[in-house]
């Protein structure tokens, strides 16, 4: 049986916790609450970017958790208007001074764009190779994307962090990380709520004596996913974590997975044409 501190392996042998904490759209005493209660119950990742307008607070939160640093996973993540090489630096000391970190565990590309991931990718090469970063990768990158890499980069992305939910499962995406050593994180795996009224996953839930959410979140792990289920509230971010104590059937896995229907809720990483 999985724990909350377990960890998956990274192609360049670091281990990144399989559960974290996102923290989209969570600001100022919000979300250093949220990630100060997270901490408590064990969490050991916590996912932030640029963009989400949090990471001081997040740095704060964690100075004074007085959980040891090298037992903490913090993620972060070079926004749009930051890509290129140079102005990538730049960001990623602008992100570190926020987090009061030396060392970010992961540092991301936010999203592909059209050309300048190849510029940033360079930088975040850099970075990885002055141990600035114990890993680095992408977010929200498809195929195409990743092959477009590999042709111009010495170092495969150790993390590719997208949506992912039993309506959107990615497949054919995820059997090329797979075959790639590149481990796929999901965001949004609770699809922002929508699942909760499904049928198919209130028996589940029934059957287990779980929630629907805490269901779905079992099954990204049994997936081989990881997943930082984002909340502000105390007692959801208890709920979510306490997903250690069940197993699903290889039969209810596949169930879940059935609900695939190819829907996003958020952007097609092609229709971003910075």
């Amino acid at each position: 049986m999985m724990h909350l501190t377990d960890s998956t392996v990274l192609n360049n042998g670091v281990h990144m916790p399989w559960f974290g904490l996102g923290t989209y759209k969570a600001e100022g005493a919000e979300v250093a609450k949220a990630v100060a209660t997270a901490l408590e119950l064990g969490y050991r990742s916590i996912d932030t970017a640029a963009v989400y307008g949090n990471e001081e607070e997040v740095g704060q939160s964690i100075a004074a958790s007085g959980v040891a640093r090298d037992s903490l996973f913090v993620t972060t993540k070079v926004w749009n208007t930051d890509q290129g090489y140079d102005t990538t630096l730049r960001a990623f000391e602008t992100s570190c001074k926020k987090l009061g970190l030396d060392v970010i565990d992961l540092y991301l590309i936010h999203w592909p764009g059209q050309t300048l991931y190849k510029d940033t990718w360079r930088a975040l090469e850099r970075l990885y190779g002055e141990g600035r970063v114990r890993a680095i990768g992408v977010s929200n990158f498809q195929i195409h994307h990743l092959e477009e890499l590999k042709k111009e980069s010495s170092i495969v992305p150790a993390v590719n962090q997208v949506e992912l939910h039993p309506r959107f499962i990615q497949k054919e995406l995820r059997d090329y990380c797979t075959q790639h050593q590149i481990q796929i994180e999901a965001w949004a795996p609770l699809m922002k709520g929508r699942l909760q009224d499904n049928e198919l996953l209130q028996g589940i839930a029934g059957k287990h004596g779980k929630t629907v959410s805490q269901v779905i979140l079992r099954w990204g792990l049994q997936s081989s996913i990881v997943i930082i289920p984002k909340s502000v509230t105390a007692s959801r971010i208890k709920e979510n974590s306490e997903i250690f104590d069940f197993e699903l059937s290889a039969d209810e896995v596949s169930a879940i997975s059935g609900l695939d229907a190819g829907e996003r809720i958020g952007t097609n990483p092609d229709n971003l044409l910075f």
